[in-house]
């Protein structure tokens, strides 16, 4: 029986770690039409048909890439605790910033093919525009965009040839929308999105199917691989702004505190692997889904803004408020930029998890987003 190889980047912590130990330790998973090269090499001609994937059990050969086998170490311990079977799992050193590494990464492949790629390396950028380093800038592009199209461009071909494979890029709600003081992360992860919902277009008549797994806070090392370390070089920016971002970064602390486990995100993974037709897109959590509909049911962008702002600021500029008797500088409009939702919408929660008053929730039988006239 062939075995269904898997092999996954960023395997040092977090994610990665997570996943390659979760699925090299349960040999019992099956996934469907996607194990092993079932037609003697020779590839087979595209259908251009959707779903037509057998039940093919197998057992699971995973490959965890890091860019310096040095920090394997926490890797292979958890291996050995998870009990994953001998030959289940092998490390390989593999930088996607680099595509002679990339070529000798998938040179090492055994078996001669992957079925199943997991683009997981990324890096983050958090703190203001101007107080980063444009190295930091394009390490962080040539990591979370350049570098899955580097992985993309080298296993694709023969995933195409074998009219059979898996892509799961592991993606972020930082893709899905913007948030203050990550606009570098935020643009990679965008980017990150038109790629894959492209391929996903493309892709199917190969029998490849490509999945973007959306994550929200992870209790991951993430934070403290930063490029450039978080709020990068401060002193370039102006007081207000200073100001604005130490404000965020206490907030966003606390959101990282109430992350969720990546054993969870984990699962979500093994979700799509185990779909025979899987979606593009899965979320890990629905905290922020009222959130990005903000941005497709208000296409001008200003209903998202002013949600987003206030979020972010708005506390902050209620105590300033309070304290000066006058509005704070920066403030947008409320008179034409407060939103309302209504009650009775699909998304309910929405004016709580926004911290918006009871009195903005009027009326029923209209869309859920609007503007107050």
């Amino acid at each position: 029986m062939d075995r269904t190889v898997v092999l996954i980047t960023g395997c040092s912590s977090g994610i990665g770690l997570h996943l390659a130990v979760r699925l090299a330790s349960d040999q019992s998973q099956s996934f469907k039409g996607i194990g092993g090269d079932r037609h003697g090499g020779q590839g087979r001609a595209p259908t251009g048909k959707q779903g037509d994937e057998s039940f093919i059990p197998s057992q699971i050969l995973v490959y965890a890439t890091l860019r310096d086998l040095k920090t394997q170490g926490p890797l292979l311990e958890a291996a050995r605790a998870r009990g994953c079977p001998p030959g289940s799992l092998e490390t390989l050193e593999l930088d996607v910033r680099d595509a002679k590494s990339v070529a000798a990464a998938q040179a090492r492949v055994t078996e001669g093919r992957v079925d199943v790629l997991v683009c997981n390396a990324g890096r983050g950028l958090f703190g203001p525009l101007e107080a980063h380093e444009l190295d930091a800038v394009g390490a962080v592009l040539d990591v979370n965009v350049v570098g899955t199209v580097r992985m993309l461009q080298a296993f694709l071909p023969d995933m195409k040839r074998r009219h059979s494979g898996r892509v799961l890029v592991t993606a972020s709600v930082g893709g899905l929308m913007g948030l203050p003081f990550h606009e570098v992360y935020c643009a990679s992860k965008f980017a990150l999105e038109g790629l894959c919902e492209s391929l996903a277009i493309l892709l199917p008549l190969f029998g490849i199917h490509v999945s973007l797994i959306e994550c929200g806070p992870v209790h991951t090392a993430f934070f403290e691989k930063l490029e450039g370390g978080p709020g990068g070089a401060l002193e370039r920016a102006d007081a207000q702004t200073r100001h604005l971002f130490t404000h965020y970064q206490r907030s966003y602390e606390q959101a990282l505190s109430e992350a969720q486990d990546p054993e969870e995100v984990t699962e979500l993974f093994l979700t799509a692997l185990r779909a025979p037709r899987p979606a593009l897109r899965y979320f890990s959590t629905h905290r922020f889904l009222p959130l990005t509909r903000l941005r497709t049911e208000d296409p001008s962008g200003n209903s998202y803004v002013a949600a987003m702002h206030r979020e972010a600021f708005a506390d902050l500029q209620a105590q300033e408020g309070s304290e000066t008797g006058a509005r704070v500088p920066g403030d947008l409009d409320a008179t034409s930029s407060a939103l309302i939702c209504l009650s009775g919408c699909a998304t309910p929660q929405v004016a709580s998890e926004l911290c918006w008053p009871a009195l903005d929730k009027p009326g029923q039988n209209k869309p859920c987003y609007q503007q107050k006239n």
